[in-house]
This record gives C-alpha cells, sequence and structure tokens, in this order.
C-alpha cells in the first residue's frame, strides 16, 4: 500500500507541473510578459548593431550594404541548412521572398545613408514615422482591428520618442548635416520600407515556419546585397584597412589569426544582426508587426544608458522620463 502511494505521488506531482506549464503558455498575460521581454532583448541587439556600425564608420569603414551581406550569408548557411535536411513543402511562392528581400535589403540601405546627410535626431523620427505605416498596412492587408487602447498604447509611445527628440534639442546635441532635405526622405523613404518588410514577414511567419522564411530571405538577400556591393561599395571595401579593430582578428606578416578576447565590430555587427533576425519572425509570429515595431523604440533608450555606463557621457534627465513613457505605452498596448 505504502509502494502503491509513494508510486502515485511522483505522478501527481508530475501532473500538476503539466498543468501549471500548460496554463503559463496558454495565459494572455503570460503571453504579453514573454512578448514585452523578447521585445527588449529585440531592441538591444537592435541597439547592438547601431554601436557597431558607428564603430566601423569611426574607423573609416561606410559599406552597410557589405555588412549586412554577412548577415545574409549566415542566414542562407544555418537556415538554409535545415530546409535542405528537412524538405518542407513551400507554401509561399518564391518571388515572394525575392520582392522581402529587395525591400530589406534596400531598407538597412537607406537608414544607414541617411546618416549620412542628416542630422541623428531627424534619423531617429524612423521609428516614429514606422508606427502608423504598420498599423495602416496591418488594416487594410491582415484585417487586424484595434482598440481604442491599442492606439492609446501607440500614442503614448510616439509621446515618449518626441521627448527623446526634445531632450536632444534641449541638451543641444543635435548637429546639421550636408543635405538635411536628401536625408530626410532617405529616413522616411526607409520607414516605409521597414513597414512593408515587417508586415510582409507577419504575413508569411503565420503560413510557414519561420526557418523556411529566414533560408529564403537569406538567400536572396545575400545574392541582392551581393550584386549591390560589387556595383556601388567595392571600391571602398578596396581602400579599407583591415586592421585588428575592423574585424577582430591580428595580422602577422600574410597570416590571420583570429582574437578570441575581442571580436571586432564588423564580426559583431554580422552576429548581432543574424541574431535580431533570428528572433524577429517569433516575435511577429505572436505578436504582430504592431508590437514588433513598437518595441524597436526603446532601442534608442538603449542606445543612451549604454553611451552613459561606457563612455560615461552625460543624459539628459528628459531620457528617463521617455523611457518610462515608452514602458507605459509598451506595457498598455500588449496587455490589451
Amino acid at each position: 500500500m505504502g509502494d502503491s502511494e509513494q508510486q502515485h505521488h511522483p505522478q501527481e506531482q508530475n501532473q500538476q507541473q503539466r498543468v501549471i506549464l500548460k496554463w503559463l503558455v496558454s495565459s494572455p498575460k503570460w503571453r504579453a510578459l514573454a512578448a514585452l521581454g523578447l521585445g527588449q532583448v529585440v531592441s538591444l541587439l537592435v541597439t547592438a548593431t547601431g554601436f557597431t556600425s558607428s564603430f566601423l564608420a569611426r574607423e573609416g569603414v561606410h559599406a552597410p550594404t557589405a555588412q549586412a551581406f554577412c548577415n545574409y550569408v549566415l542566414l542562407a548557411i544555418v537556415c538554409g541548412s535545415i530546409v535542405l535536411i528537412k524538405r518542407p513543402k513551400i507554401k509561399v511562392p518564391w518571388y515572394a521572398f525575392l520582392l522581402l528581400a529587395v525591400v530589406d535589403v534596400e531598407a538597412n540601405f537607406l537608414v544607414v545613408k541617411a546618416y549620412q546627410y542628416t542630422s541623428i535626431t531627424s534619423v531617429m523620427l524612423l521609428d516614429c514615422w514606422s508606427i502608423p505605416c504598420v498599423l495602416l498596412l496591418t488594416w487594410f492587408f491582415l484585417k487586424t482591428r484595434y482598440r481604442i487602447g491599442h492606439f492609446v498604447g501607440v500614442g503614448i509611445c510616439v509621446t515618449g520618442l518626441v521627448l527623446v527628440v526634445l531632450s536632444d534639442v534641449h541638451a543641444k546635441d543635435r548637429s546639421g548635416g550636408s543635405n538635411v532635405v536628401l536625408g530626410d526622405f532617405l529616413v522616411i523613404g526607409a520607414s516605409m520600407l521597414y513597414a512593408i518588410s515587417n508586415v510582409s514577414e507577419e504575413f508569411i511567419v503565420k503560413r510557414i515556419n519561420p526557418v523556411e522564411l529566414l533560408a529564403f530571405l537569406g538567400l536572396f538577400g545575400s545574392i541582392i546585397s551581393g550584386v549591390q556591393v560589387l556595383a556601388l561599395e567595392l571600391h571602398e571595401l578596396r581602400h579599407i584597412q583591415w586592421t585588428a579593430n575592423a574585424v577582430g582578428t591580428h595580422s602577422r606578416v600574410f597570416s590571420l589569426r583570429f582574437s578570441f578576447l575581442q571580436i571586432g565590430p564588423f564580426v559583431g555587427f554580422a552576429l548581432a544582426q543574424f541574431s535580431f533576425y533570428i528572433l524577429a519572425p517569433i516575435l511577429l509570429q505572436g505578436s504582430g508587426s504592431a508590437m514588433f515595431t513598437l518595441s524597436l523604440l526603446t532601442s534608442d533608450m538603449w542606445a543612451v544608458a549604454i553611451r552613459a555606463l561606457a563612455y560615461h557621457e552625460d543624459v539628459d534627465w528628459l531620457y528617463f522620463v521617455a523611457f518610462g513613457t515608452v514602458a507605459i505605452g509598451l506595457s498598455l498596448y500588449s496587455c490589451l
């Protein structure tokens, strides 16, 4: 009798654990918290790509398409290998992936190019302009219906972003550009392309496995960005001084030795962007492109925090107000 009770007791505990786990997975509040957490991980990865890209620019490396090319190659190799092994039936036509890759490559190119012409404050408005574009596209094409609370949450997030811009002006941290009008148009164009890319990925990822999406995006992205590098950036790449700071390696005579102590910004950019692309479809599949775009708003806030901690720069008090405002808006949107 005692042995029978001892056998049933672990089984009852396992059953209770399965019930609790099932409740956590199916609970809307738990899914909302998970989406918030994953969104901030994605946002931090965007911040990492921004810092590595700015470091490369300071080192004299101006090849945005070449940087993205490494990410697309990684996606093609890793995700493409999985697709070749599993050989699933692809439910989306190949030209849809091709069009998505064109939009994605050019969006990445335009937003980096805009920094050469306009102020950093104008580029930061990119996130703000992407939000109404995403809401409009999901409303018409994905038939997503939003509540009043969703629009309130979006409004609060946008208010937080405006506070970031005001803090730049207040701190006199705004710098002009060589051609502000051209730079602003590049920002607007990039924001529209990002909105199209995010909504298209949400549409596709709800019909096929995210790995299949990333495999084809990596394949076509590698081809498109490779051609663009040959056409626009080959001269720039030939004149780059490939030092240890640029690629994360040490050179001795004609041999290259990889440094395990410090991964350089070029490699760091590729890994951060690769991780971003791996996690982005998961957030798009679970929460939609609107929540995904709103989550990226905090990348500007994380950038400020990193600058303050790593470079000991002074941070205007409005940044902290802005961070709290965006956090409230995200929480409100995700909980509805």
